[in-house]
């Protein structure tokens, strides 16, 4: 069953990737293909660290924000090294990006706890 759990998690961190992808390009900005992939990975990534993650907390909820929380924020960080934007300043990127790292963190675990019932 941890097979399972893995596999669906991670499978839902690159659907989320992509969404995330499509969210972050849909603006004025055309991003870079290396930063395309970056956030593609990153979530991947999340989705594989709460598909391995084996920490016990009292409510599933819980566990994907926090999940989304720490894994979002080597992206969050990276995100303000580019130019200032005066109608999105850095800070504004970093706490985006660190919010729906945990918005996706949730929901990836709970499609993955309750819709396909893949306990930790």
């Amino acid at each position: 069953m941890a097979t399972k759990r893995l596999i669906i998690a991670t499978i839902l961190g690159v659907v989320f990737g992509f969404v995330c992808n499509t969210m972050a390009s849909s603006g004025v900005y055309e991003i870079p293909l290396f930063l395309s992939i970056n956030i593609i990975l990153g979530r991947a990534l999340l989705g594989f660290g709460i598909g391995i993650s084996r920490f016990s907390m009292k409510h599933w909820s819980l566990h994907g924000i926090i999940m989304g929380f720490i894994f979002s924020l080597p992206s969050g960080f990276g995100s303000m090294i580019g130019p200032e934007n005066p109608e999105f300043t850095h800070t504004m990127l970093f706490v985006s990006t660190v919010v729906m790292g945990m918005i996706y963190g949730l929901l990836i675990e709970l499609v993955t706890t309750v819709f396909f019932k893949a306990k930790q």
